[in-house]
Parts: structure tokens; C-alpha cells; sequence
């Protein structure tokens, strides 16, 4: 039940974010120090974010404080034709996109204003920065290693859905809320088979975000 939840808080606006916004990644997955033995070797083969999963998101921010949006969801990698994808399909061409030095972000000039920033060197300079992308995924992993200890990695996706939904909804209280996730259960249908993995399911996947397989991290 919760899951078909989660299904009917998935947004479904075609609506583009203006102004300013920013573009950034995360990787949800077990650290290796919270596996067994056995399992760790057989996961983790080379070091970094093997075995993680790759969450993108983009952050609309408001001129009014608190009030800022964000959509998210998993992506199979991080290449350029993945992210530079995802931000076509949610940013007007021509805004104004913060991100950091990432390679696959090198293209995005041709298309918006972009400004990068090194986070080898500093978190700030001047408006370009990630830091409201980087309270929402501090949201995130908080939510999967304290509230839900552990994930399985093919259903990620709904629980970004509905981290997503309690942030741009902040500032509502709990009967605002449900109206707005009402409509949202509208011409969607979640099976179970679908859920228990005899389907499949939307998304992507390649392991277990959680304690399931080591906090998110």
C-alpha cells in the first residue's frame, strides 16, 4: 500500500523550471564496511560508486526563501547524453543552470547560461552553488538509513518520489498535502506482482540502497 502511495505522488507535470536552477547527482547505495564479508567481495570489485545507484536532480530556486522545487529520479549512469537528457525534459532552454565541474555538464553552454563551480576549491561563488540540491539528498539518505534502514535498489526510485513530494510540499500541512496527492492516484495502476519483482518494474537498478546491503551513503 505504501508503495502504490509513493506510485500516486510521482509527479506528473510537463511544466518546465525557469530561472535559475541546479543540476546535480548523488549515489545511493550500501557502504562496503556495513556488508558481510562475502557480500562485499562479490559487490564491490572496484572502488568508488560501483554498485551504487545514480540519482539526478534538478532544483528550482524561488526569490521567495523556502519555496524552492525539485524533481529527481534514478538514471541508469552518469554519461552526458543521460544527464544533459534529463535537464532538457525539465529546464527551458536559455536559463540559467548551476552544477559542478562534472564532465558530462561540459555541453550544457550551448544551450542554457552555465556556470560551474569546483568543489575542489570552494562550495560558493557568488549565486553558483549546489548547496540546495545537496540539503535534499542529505534529506534523502537520511529518510532510507533512518527511517527505512534499507532499500531494495529496483524499488529507489519510489522512495526519491516520495522524498520529492514532502519537499516541495514543505510548507503545506497535512490536509494541503492530501489534496494534492489525491488527484495524483488518477489513471495509475500499481500491481502487485509488479512489486514483489514478477514484472518489471519502472526505473532502474543494480543493487541495494540501505542496510540491506550497507547504510546509504
Amino acid at each position: 500500500m505504501l508503495h502504490r502511495i509513493r506510485h500516486a505522488l510521482k509527479i506528473q507535470s510537463f511544466d518546465k523550471f525557469t530561472g535559475e536552477v541546479e543540476s546535480d547527482e548523488s549515489y545511493v547505495g550500501g557502504k562496503s564496511s556495513n556488508m558481510h564479508a562475502s557480500r562485499r567481495k562479490r559487490k564491490i570489485v572496484v572502488r568508488g560508486v560501483a554498485g551504487k545507484d545514480n540519482v539526478h536532480g534538478v532544483l528550482n530556486r524561488s526569490p521567495e526563501k523556502g519555496n524552492s522545487k525539485v524533481r529527481a529520479a534514478v538514471v541508469p549512469d552518469g554519461k552526458r547524453p543521460t544527464l544533459t537528457g534529463a535537464i532538457a525534459a525539465h529546464v527551458e532552454t536559455g536559463e540559467t543552470i548551476y552544477a559542478d565541474t562534472h564532465p558530462s555538464y561540459h555541453t550544457l553552454g550551448q544551450t542554457y547560461v552555465h556556470e560551474m563551480i569546483d568543489h575542489a576549491q570552494s562550495y560558493v561563488a557568488g549565486r553558483c552553488h549546489t548547496n540546495g540540491l545537496e540539503n535534499f539528498w542529505s534529506l534523502l539518505k537520511r529518510s532510507i538509513n533512518e527511517t527505512y534502514v534499507a532499500v531494495d535498489a529496483p524499488h529507489l526510485g519510489r522512495y526519491v518520489d516520495e522524498q520529492v513530494f514532502r519537499f516541495n510540499e514543505r510548507k503545506m500541512d497535512d490536509a494541503g498535502r492530501f489534496a494534492v496527492a489525491m488527484p495524483g492516484i488518477v489513471g495509475k495502476r500499481l500491481q502487485y506482482k509488479e512489486l514483489i519483482g514478477a514484472a518489471p518494474l519502472d526505473g532502474y537498478s543494480r543493487g541495494v540502497a540501505g542496510a540491506g546491503g550497507g547504510k546509504a551513503n
